[in-house]
């Protein structure tokens, strides 16, 4: 984005309010995301200056298509002014345990929390890079369960259920010695089985990287998939599993945490890995020094990311194992 020598985002509320008075700043805003080089039409991909037309519209010069920047991105067909969805977008990223439905409802002013609640869904889809690097270096890699509560779709009382469930999450998180911690990946699993936590490595770490695991025959096939293989027994060994996988012990922790804390375990298994999204999301960038970095960022995604209606995130279905 070009920001003509102009920071490319505001650093406080006070710089957002002033940058944002109109619908028509939030869209210049968001062409300029979307189209750092110049507008390019979606039908034709012709690189031209459009011609503007009623209701934010873009006229391609030479195919004559009409489109929008919100067109095909997660704002698509909205009616929710965008002056509300950027004020969502920082709040998001300017709180660093993450926001409830309910409470993205009562600090915009929605009128209905299942439009809260559908808006953080977009969000989190928004917060994952298609193109985003594999994990690497020396990688631990470990399940843990989570305890969750399925009441956490819009839907109404008479079908609401409160049902407490276990699910099991696989986790990944690069370990820097002599300490610290690099990025991680988080996924919901079916079982602790190979044909689950295998699928999960190969799409989550490169492939050369050192994966430091327990002692579950589960990983045994590693080595013969390119990955140099570190394997921990911890049955009858003096040293404590949160030692010797620190890493990922430590990660399990913050994010139950995390889904009890901020969203009160209630997250429907449908919808978890969504959240897990998040959490990620929020856990690679948590050393950065300026939310409204962290605010751009999402947005960049926001105007590339495919659409998500309320009803594709109701009819969401438990992932399958080896999905990403």
């Amino acid at each position: 984005m070009d920001s003509g020598g102009v920071n490319p985002y505001p650093r406080t509320w006070s710089e957002f309010l002033a940058r944002f008075p109109t619908e028509e700043a939030c869209l210049t805003y968001l062409e300029a995301l979307r189209w750092p080089q110049g507008f390019v039409c979606p039908r034709c991909a012709v690189a031209s200056s459009p011609s503007r037309v009623s209701r934010g519209r873009l006229l391609c010069k030479d195919c004559g298509h009409q489109s929008t920047v919100t067109a095909g991105t997660i704002f698509d067909k909205t009616r929710t002014p965008l002056r509300v969805w950027l004020a969502g977008a920082w709040y998001v990223t300017n709180q660093k345990l993450g926001v409830s439905a309910l409470g993205l409802q009562r600090v915009l002013g929605l009128g209905g929390y299942q439009t809260a609640w559908t808006m953080l869904h977009r969000f989190r889809k928004a917060m994952v890079r298609l193109d985003r690097e594999r994990l690497g270096g020396l990688v631990e890699v470990d399940e843990t369960y989570l305890a969750i509560t399925d009441r956490e779709a819009p839907i109404s009382k008479a079908k609401r259920k409160n049902n407490t469930s276990k699910v099991l999450i696989a986790i990944a998180v690069e370990v820097h010695e002599p300490k610290g911690f690099g990025r991680i990946r988080l996924q919901r699993v079916d079982s602790d089985a190979d044909v689950c936590v295998v699928p999960f490595v190969e799409a989550n770490i490169e492939p050369g990287s050192v994966v430091r695991t327990d002692g579950s025959a589960a990983y045994r096939s590693l080595t013969q998939r390119g990955y140099t293989h570190q394997r921990t027994v911890m049955l009858g060994s003096d040293v404590p599993a949160h030692v010797s996988m620190v890493g990922v012990h430590r990660v399990a922790s913050l994010v139950k945490r995390w889904i009890l804390g901020t969203h009160h375990g209630a997250v429907q298994p449908g919808h978890l890995d969504a959240y897990l999204d998040e959490f990620v999301f929020r856990f690679n960038r948590r050393t950065s020094g300026s939310r409204g970095l962290l605010f751009y960022r999402l947005l960049q995604q926001a105007v590339i990311t495919d659409p998500l209606t309320y009803n594709d995130v109701v009819s969401r279905q438990p992932v399958v194992a080896n999905s990403e």
